[in-house]
Formats: structure tokens, C-alpha cells, sequence
């Protein structure tokens, strides 16, 4: 069993937790004894540091706490899993807890759940990674050991594939306003135009992109105000903008900004969630 009470500390250290952890303090006791068993250290850590959000922009923790979590962390395997279970036992070679060494989900990711296999002390109960195809991979550590060695490649997993060149980051699960730009092509190649855009809004760090059939769709963020994101053609030229409702005079000044300096009119603006609004200043 690899685990160790520094894997924790390891993590923060390569993604920095965000300054508030939403749903990541509360009464671990209560949320024991509701649970009906003892949780694992190394997890408690985590969540109090991290609470709910999104690793990788795919893996969110399941935490104890907040009575609007839609992803807190209940013995619902059964409930949820039960009937399918008894019409196809074939995929369920596991117990589901609170059954006796069943599986407790601690994170899920696209429909993939991460669950302890709740054998033994809760400091030694290994991961196991569960597919929405009911495939299942087995991790001899705990989710902290897990989670370092995922973010850092020395753990690889068929099931849970991030994209290898870009380094792990963690958006908490903060309310945003999102903003939708649409543009006029301007005079010069998408790629400049990204370029002047990132170099506009600089630092920025990537979070991923797309290309199919000459449609592009290219996601990064502000490193220092958390903005999101996304400059495309793949959905007709546009920008996609989500931001902390408090930024959005400064994010609209430096975005507009940004946008002139890649010569590109801005034709309308829509706010697609949140109560920002935004509107082009004469001449964008």
C-alpha cells in the first residue's frame, strides 16, 4: 500500500489550492456518522484545502459538506446502482458500501466514479477507478498517493486520460458570469489573432485545445484573475468569456482591449449565464 501523510502537502505544492475552499470545511465527525464510517486522512486534507471543483477539468471531489453540494459525498451506490445490479450482477464484482468491503465513491470524473474498496482500516483502503462501461481499475494506495502520481505521470490509468501536455490545475466551484463575443474575422490569421489575445491578457496557461476540419476552438486562462476563456471558430468566430460576476467591468475593459489590438469587431455581445452584461464601446 503506498501512502504517505506528505502526498497531500506534494499536491498543493504542484497546484495551488484556491484561497477558499467551497464545501471543504464542516463537522468531520458528523459527516462520519452519517456515512457510518470513518474517513481516510490524507482525504480530509484535500478537501479542506481544495473542497469542490474540478482537477483537470474533469475530476471533482465528493465532499461531506454544503447543503447545495450536487456532488457531496452519501453511501449512494446501492440506491443508485442497486437495480442495475440485480439485473446484471456480472458487472458489479464488488460489494457497493455500506455492504462490508464495498465501494465508497470519493471523486468522479465524466461519469467515472473513483471509490475506495472499503476493506480494512480506512488508512490502508486502496482506489478503484470505475467506468460508466463497468470497467475497473485497481490502485494499491490512497487517494492522495493516487492523485500525485496521476498529476505527475508516474501513475497512468485507462480510464482517466487528461491530456498529457498540460499541467494539472484546480478551478474551484465559484459562481461565474459567461459572456459570448461575437466577432468579425479582422485582417489577420486566427493564429496571430491568439497570439495578440494571449499576449493581450498575459500570464495565461493552457487548458486545452481543438481542431477538426480547419475549425478551432483554443482554451486558456488568466493566470492571475482565474478568467476562462475560449477563442473559436469551431461554433462561428467568437469569444467565450467566464469570470467571477465582481471582474466584470475589468474584465470587459480588458478584453475589448484585447480585441482591438487583434482588429477584430465585436458584432454582438450575449450573456449566456450570470447577471453581467456587457456591451461594445463605440467603435468595437
Amino acid at each position: 500500500m503506498i501512502n504517505s501523510p506528505g502526498y497531500p502537502a506534494r499536491i498543493m505544492e504542484r497546484i495551488p489550492p484556491p484561497a477558499e475552499a467551497v464545501n471543504g470545511t464542516g463537522d468531520w465527525a458528523a459527516a462520519e456518522r452519517a456515512l457510518g464510517t470513518a474517513l481516510p486522512d490524507d482525504f480530509k486534507q484535500l478537501v479542506e484545502a481544495y473542497g469542490r471543483g474540478d482537477f483537470w477539468g474533469v475530476l471533482c471531489l465528493r465532499t461531506p459538506f454544503g447543503e447545495d453540494n450536487p456532488v457531496r459525498l452519501t453511501a449512494d451506490l446501492v440506491e443508485v446502482f442497486g437495480p442495475s445490479r440485480e439485473m446484471w450482477p456480472e458487472h458489479y464484482p464488488h460489494p457497493l458500501f455500506p455492504e462490508p468491503g464495498g465501494l465508497l465513491t470519493w471523486g468522479v470524473a465524466d461519469g467515472t466514479q473513483l471509490c475506495w474498496l472499503t476493506v480494512g482500516p480506512p488508512g490502508s483502503w486502496p482506489v478503484v477507478v470505475w467506468s460508466r462501461d463497468h470497467d475497473y481499475e485497481r490502485f494499491d494506495c490512497g487517494v492522495a498517493a493516487f492523485l500525485d502520481g496521476l498529476f505527475s505521470g508516474r501513475i497512468t490509468s485507462e480510464l482517466l486520460q487528461p491530456e498529457p501536455d498540460l499541467a494539472p490545475w484546480f478551478d474551484a466551484a465559484v459562481a461565474l458570469d459567461h459572456i459570448y463575443l461575437r466577432l468579425d474575422e479582422g485582417p489577420r490569421p486566427y493564429a496571430e489573432r491568439l497570439r495578440i489575445l494571449r499576449e493581450a491578457l498575459a500570464p495565461t496557461a493552457d487548458r486545452g485545445a481543438y481542431e477538426y476540419e480547419g475549425d478551432r476552438q483554443d482554451h486558456f486562462v488568466t493566470t492571475e484573475t482565474g478568467w476562462r476563456l475560449t477563442y473559436e471558430t469551431a461554433y462561428g468566430h467568437q469569444l467565450r468569456v467566464a469570470f467571477p460576476p465582481a471582474d466584470s467591468d475589468r474584465a470587459r475593459r480588458a478584453v475589448l482591449a484585447a480585441l482591438d489590438r487583434m482588429g477584430c469587431a465585436v458584432e454582438s455581445v450575449n450573456t449566456v449565464h450570470g447577471s453581467s452584461s456587457w456591451e461594445p464601446e463605440p467603435g468595437h
